[in-house]
């Protein structure tokens, strides 16, 4: 399976400056198995440790956190030479040894010659969590450490995954003509990744067998293994139940019909208010499980500086997941439009959001306040240092005007639409497929 994360690792290895890197992620989006390959391609041996049930090797880390002290254990607990510089030094399931965290300072600072890779989920969650208990002050490394970020698979991994590289490279590439030409099997790919997701296993699984069934099992199992993940992490049964409760009312939320999508406290349960489930919507945030989309009021720059945290978007991690909870049946993949009439809007939305955070970029949505105009713009990015309002439209029908007054009473010069239309530019707009959601940007450089 290639990801594209391999060519950040590689970079990251290169680099003169180089500090130990943290690979971030939900469970499940395949952090273990990109470091290894990662390491057995580039270097001639890896120190893994894992620290899940390993405590041996936490109490290692209660002592000294000296540099050499600790490549001395690394190197005795995996039969390799850790100072060789030929040996990646991977700590991983890191999440449950936060004082390894910590050392990844020393680390920088001691042996900036050895690579180091750490990877783990639920990392703030963590932490916070070793602080409470036992007061120890565990610090986060500030300032020494590289960070990835790694998400499921994106659609042009997918397309790649299922047998088609030389469209999974037009799509990476951005070359809009390739694009065009083979726009019909792009959309059909497209709804297969609507039901199978981006997960590695469920990729890997379907790619596999061509099975359906044998995705969503594992989509199933997974949805399972992150409600355990509630209690595991969180003391409290009440707070657990919150979390559950919140994490159960995302896709219910996403797939309501009417026009504004932002996360209602009041749709939780019945009578919910943010002070009972804000803290459960920041650790499924922290927890890597959904992504917040904050509004803000006007496309400034930077729209961090604009944003109102009153009202926000919730989205999952993955499309996949979402039709598992949705009860998206495989059927629906062979009755073509059908798929884009029930929950099109939320699907459409889902996988949009899901490709901008796998690129790198940072979604802000903006609304009307409701009393002197109304209206909505499904996405607001920053690109090249411009405000760049998106449109997601799940079919071709494009109908709807908010957008274009968007444009005009805040005098934007550029504005994209993603759509199952072909690629075109009328004037202010870009309409970009919305198979190509991931590669927009480049598109959007070629067309200026």
């Amino acid at each position: 399976m290639y990801r594209n994360a391999m060519a950040k690792l590689l970079s990251w290895s290169d680099s003169p400056s180089r500090k130990p890197l943290i690979v971030n992620g939900a469970r499940q989006v395949g952090k273990t198995w990109l470091v290894l390959a990662f390491g057995e391609d580039r270097y001639d041996s890896v120190a893994h440790i894992v620290f899940l049930y390993n405590e041996d090797m936490k109490r290692a880390f209660e002592g000294s956190l000296d540099a050499e002290r600790l490549l001395t254990i690394i190197g005795a607990a995996t039969g390799t030479n850790p100072r060789d510089g030929r040996t990646l030094v991977f700590l991983d399931e890191i999440q449950e040894c936060p004082r390894a965290i910590t050392a990844l300072k020393m680390f920088c600072e001691q042996r900036p010659d050895v690579p180091v890779v750490a990877a783990g989920s639920l990392l703030g969650v963590a932490l916070s969590r070793k602080r409470g208990r036992d007061g120890t002050g565990t610090s986060w490394p500030v300032g020494k450490v590289d960070y990835l970020d790694l998400h499921p698979l994106s659609f042009d991994e997918f397309v790649r995954e299922v047998g088609n590289p030389a469209l999974a490279d037009a799509l990476s590439q951005g070359d809009a003509d390739l694009i065009s030409v083979f726009s019909e099997r792009l959309t059909d790919l497209l709804r297969t990744y609507y039901y199978v997701g981006g997960m590695p296993e469920a990729v890997r699984r379907y790619s596999e067998t061509g099975d359906f069934a044998a995705a969503r099992s594992v989509q199933r199992a997974l949805l399972t293994d992150y409600e355990h993940d509630f209690s595991k992490h969180v003391a409290s049964a009440a707070e657990v139940e919150r979390i559950r409760q919140t994490w159960r009312s995302v896709p219910v939320q996403l797939a309501r019909e009417n026009d504004l999508r932002r996360f209602s406290y009041a749709s939780v349960r019945e009578g919910g208010r943010g002070r009972d489930y804000r803290d459960a919507v920041a650790w499924l945030v922290d927890a890597g499980l959904v992504t917040k989309v904050p509004r803000v009021t006007k496309p400034g720059i930077p729209l961090k500086g604009y944003t109102d945290e009153t009202y926000f978007k919730l989205y999952l991690l993955d499309v996949g997941l979402l039709g598992a909870t949705t009860g998206l049946e495989p059927r629906v993949l062979v009755e073509g439009d059908r798929l884009f009439t029930e929950y099109r809007g939320a699907y459409a939305e889902q996988f949009v959001c899901q490709q901008l955070v796998a690129g790198g970029l940072a979604p802000y949505y903006w609304s009307a306040d409701g009393k002197q105009k109304k209206g909505e713009v499904d996405f607001l990015l920053e690109v090249a240092g411009r405000p760049v309002p998106v449109e997601v439209k799940a079919n071709e029908n494009v109908a709807g005007g908010s957008l274009a007054a968007f444009v005009r009473d805040y005098g934007l010069e550029r504005a994209v639409r993603f759509s199952l239309r072909g690629l075109k530019e009328q004037d202010w707009l870009v309409n970009v497929p919305l198979y190509a959601a991931n590669a927009f940007p480049g598109i959007l450089d070629e067309q200026s």
